[in-house]
C-alpha cells in the first residue's frame, strides 16, 4: 500500500571525473543533483510510495535543474523554498582497488543554511503523511535548523506520524562532540534510528560487544522503537561486503550478507538501505524480511552510477530472496 513520506535535508549539486580519474587530470565533470534524503525518496517512489522534499535551493538555474532533477524520479518539490545564492556542492573521485574514494564538500553558506519555517504550518505539510525523515547531515551544515528539526518532529509525533532519523555521520562536516550537542534534544523525538557502532561508540560513548547491545543501548536512552546498524567490510575501494542488524524491543534480526566484489558508485548505499527499512516496516514486514530488503536495495545501489539507487521492487525482492547471479532477463 503506498504510504507519504515527507523528507527533510539538503539538496546538493555533486561533480566528479568520469570513470576512475583523479580531480586533478579531469577537463569535464559529471553532474549529478543528490542528497541523503532525497536519495532515500528516489527509492521509495520507485517502490510505489509518494515522497514529498522540504529544503531550499536558490532561485536561479541551477536551482531550476536541481528541481527538474528531482521531478524527474518522481519526488514531489513543491515544498522546496527558493532562497539564498548558491546550491551546496560536493566533488567525488572514484577510487579503485586500493586507492579509496574521496569527497570534498563546498556546502558552507548554501541556500539549505538559510532555510527558515517562518510562516510554514508543519501541520499543513505534514497532512496525510505516514512518514518523516532527516538525516544528521542537516544539522551538520547549519546548527540554526536544529529548532526548525525539533518544530517539525514534534508536529509529526504530535500527528501521530512515524519519525526516522539515519545519524549518516560525515567527519568533514562536524565533530562527534558537535553532533552530540545538536542530535540529543532531536534524537528523543526519533522512532527508528540508524546508526553504526562505530559512530554510536564515538558521538554517543555507547559500546558494546555485539550489536544487540549498542542497539539496545541505544534505544535505552533515547526510547527508539527500531535500530538499524548497517555492517560493511572494505576489502578494497572495489570489493566490499554488506550486511546490517535490525533491533525491536526484544527482537532482532541479522541479513545475509552480500559480497560486492566490483564496486560502480557506493555513494547513496546508505540511503538505498534506509529507504529499504522504511518501505519494509511501513509495510508491515518482519524484522527479517525488512532488513534483507534494505541491505539488498543498499547492494544493488553499488551497481547504479550517481547517488539515487533506482532498482526495482521487483529487483530488490529477487536479490533479498537469493537470487544474486547477474544473469540476463530476456
Amino acid at each position: 500500500m503506498s504510504k507519504r513520506i515527507v523528507l527533510f535535508g539538503e539538496l546538493l549539486l555533486r561533480l566528479n571525473p568520469e570513470g576512475f580519474a583523479r580531480l586533478v587530470q579531469a577537463d569535464r565533470l559529471q553532474v549529478y543533483y543528490t542528497g541523503g534524503e532525497a536519495n532515500a525518496g528516489a527509492s521509495l517512489v520507485k517502490w510505489g510510495h509518494s515522497a514529498s522534499m522540504v529544503s531550499c535551493v536558490p532561485a536561479h538555474e541551477m536551482g531550476d535543474a536541481c528541481v527538474n532533477y528531482l521531478r524527474r524520479f518522481g519526488i514531489d518539490t513543491r515544498y522546496v523554498q527558493r532562497a539564498g545564492e548558491r546550491l551546496g556542492l560536493f566533488y567525488v573521485e572514484t577510487g579503485a582497488s586500493q586507492r579509496q574514494s574521496m569527497v570534498i564538500y563546498d556546502r558552507k553558506e548554501s541556500a539549505f543554511t538559510t532555510y527558515s519555517d517562518d510562516g510554514l504550518d508543519w501541520a499543513e505539510v505534514l497532512a496525510g503523511a505516514d512518514w518523516f525523515h532527516f538525516t544528521g547531515t542537516a544539522p551538520a551544515v547549519a546548527r540554526r535548523l536544529v529548532p526548525v528539526l525539533t518544530r517539525a518532529c514534534t508536529a509529526a509525533q504530535r500527528l501521530g506520524i512515524r519519525v526516522s532519523c539515519d545519524l549518516n555521520y560525515r567527519a568533514k562536516l562536524w565533530t562527534p562532540q558537535e553532533a552530540a550537542e545538536s542530535m540529543a534534544g532531536l534524537l528523543p523525538l526519533v522512532n527508528v534510528f540508524v546508526c553504526g557502532a562505530e559512530d554510536a561508540a564515538a558521538i554517543f560513548g555507547v559500546q558494546g560487544d555485539e550489536d544487540l547491545a549498542v542497539a539496545a543501548q541505544l534505544a535505552g536512552r533515547f526510547g527508539f522503537t527500531h535500530v538499524l546498524m548497517p555492517r560493511r567490510e572494505s576489502r578494497s575501494a572495489s570489493h566490499n561486503t554488506i550486511s546490517a542488524f535490525l533491533w525491536h524491543a526484544t527482537q532482532f534480526a541479522v541479513s545475509r550478507t552480500h559480497e560486492i566484489p566490483h564496486i560502480v558508485d557506493r555513494i547513496g548505499a546508505g540511503d538505498a538501505m534506509t529507504a529499504g527499512l522504511i518501505h519494509g516496516l511501513a509495510e508491515g514486514w518482519t524484522l527479517p524480511q525488512t532488513v534483507d530488503f534494505g541491505v539488498a536495495a543498499s547492494c544493488l545501489k553499488h551497481s547504479v552510477p550517481g547517488d539515487f539507487g533506482l532498482a526495482s521492487l521487483e529487483e530488490v525482492q529477487a536479490l533479498a530472496a537469493g537470487s544474486a547471479s547477474g544473469r540476463i532477463q530476456r
